[in-house]
Formats: structure tokens, sequence, C-alpha cells
């Protein structure tokens, strides 16, 4: 389920006798839908029309971008990088080196592919359990400014105050612990480093546990259960008894769009909150 060098046919009697539902299916569901997000674009055989425009999330990224001025002197982290296209831009806009970071092997495998390659390779996802291997050249081969690590975005093996600059793209809803997550998101930040967190508050139980949940709940209480209206308080001093003392909200951008690719006939279309954040002194 680990190896990337089967071919087209033996992908597909795989993926036949496993079946839907099955890990090896889910595998390829990930890859198709973040590999034609990330690097879609760069495909020059991608026909057109389609009910997609491919590399939604570097528009994304962009926008998140606007209002960063601080300059970035020093490493950057990327959590929830998928199959790596943030990490490769992110190196690209401030020249400095960047790690991505995920919990999902396969799609760091394949990011990893294009730095000793120079090519995406991923299945793309037709219908069914049906896919078309996608081979995309890409200019990011021997970047040696980027990494890929596998980690857990709640328990993060580096020192306090490392980075220069954070990003979380449509993370917050995926994890465990959404609070654990923005703490250790802070402790890794140096001081005056600014961060991006987004996301579309697509809370899941198979996710999240709802305990864990920043709103999304209890629309009884003072915030109406909205979870924008919690993450502000928690970056807001004094604005919530587990408020996260060290970051700072400096701006905010609704409703930006990030599409999803399914397959051929689906795609899921997400409206996205962004807040951008400043790492305060500690006390």
């Amino acid at each position: 389920m680990k190896r990337n060098d089967y071919s087209e046919n033996m992908e597909s009697l795989l993926g036949d006798c496993m079946g839907p539902g099955s890990m090896f299916d889910s595998i390829r569901q990930y890859l198709s839908t973040y590999g034609f997000d990330h690097y879609g674009d760069l495909d020059v055989r991608e026909p057109e029309p389609s009910n997609v425009i491919p590399g939604s999330v570097l528009g994304l990224l962009s926008e998140s971008l606007e209002k960063i001025t601080t300059p970035v002197n020093g490493p950057i982290i990327d959590l929830g990088c998928s199959v790596g296209r943030t990490s490769f831009e992110l190196s690209k806009k401030f020249n400095t080196s960047v790690i991505g970071i995920d919990l999902n092997f396969s799609m760091l495998q394949a990011a990893a592919n294009v730095i000793e390659t120079g090519r995406f390779t991923y299945p793309k996802r037709t219908e069914g359990i049906a896919y078309d291997k996608k081979i995309i050249e890409t200019d990011f081969k021997d970047n040696n400014d980027v990494d890929f690590w596998v980690c857990d975005g709640l328990n993060l093996p580096f020192f306090d105050s490392l980075f220069s600059f954070g990003l979380s793209l449509n993370l917050l809803d995926c994890v465990g612990s959404p609070y654990l997550h923005l703490q250790e998101f802070a402790r890794v930040l140096k001081q005056g480093a600014n961060a991006i967190i987004s996301t579309p508050y697509d809370w899941s139980p198979s996710a999240v546990p709802v305990e864990n949940w920043l709103g999304g709940h209890s629309q009884r209480s003072e915030s109406k259960g909205r979870s924008e209206t919690m993450l502000r308080s928690l970056f807001s001093r004094g604005g919530h008894p587990d408020a996260i003392e060290t970051l700072e909200l400096i701006f905010e951008k609704q409703n930006l769009p990030w599409t999803v690719r399914i397959h051929n006939r689906s795609v899921m279309n997400y409206s996205v909150h962004v807040m951008g954040l400043k790492k305060l002194m500690v006390e």
C-alpha cells in the first residue's frame, strides 16, 4: 500500500480486488483530490473545459498571503501540507527553507518524489474506483530548501520559537484537537512571526470528536455556536478563559473560494475563513 512503483494496470487490478471503501481506495481518493488541487494547473494535458479549475489551493494561498508584510527571515512550517505544492510556493515566495508537515505518508511520498524526479505522479479518479494515472512535469526538482516530514500537528518535534512564518491551510477542522493544534502552532513560532490559519469549519465527528470542535454546536451559547466567533475569542486577550495569549489576530478574510474535485462529475465548493496572526512576546 505504501509503494509508488506499480504500473497503471497493476494499480487498477489492486483497486478492483480491494474494492470501494478499502484503505487502498481511500489513499487513491486522497491522492486524486489533493493531487489535482495542488498540481493540476501544471498538467498540459488537462482537458478543457473542466467542471473545476485545477490548482484552487494556489488562489487561496495567494489571497491569504496578500496582507503579510513582515519580512520572513528564517525557516517556515507548512502544517497539513498534503502533496506539497504550498511548501514549494512558500519557498519560492520567501526564498527560505520550508518544512512541510502531514500525517498522510502516501501524500508526503508523492510530494518528496517531486524533489527527487521533477515529476508529480498521481491517480486521478474518473468515477467509482476507476482512475487515470497522471504524470506532471514540474520545475521543483532539486529544491533543497523544501523537506517533508511525517509528523503530528498536535505534537511537533521542534524547539520553541523556531519558525519565522507558519501556515495551517484548511487543517484546523481535520485534527483530533484543534485547540491543541493552535497551542503547538504558537509554541514553534518566533516572537513577531506571522502565521496564516484558514478553515471552512467543515466539522465531522469522523475527523474531530464533537467535544473538541471549536463551535459548530451549542447554539444556545453566547457565540450562538459560530466557529469564527469562538476562534476570534481565542486570539483576543481576555476574550476567552482559554485564550491563546501569544497569538494576536491582525487581519481576517471571509468567504475565500476553495474548490475540491472528487471525480469527473462531483465537486465540493468551500467558503473559507482566513485569519492572519502574529506571535507576541511571552510574558
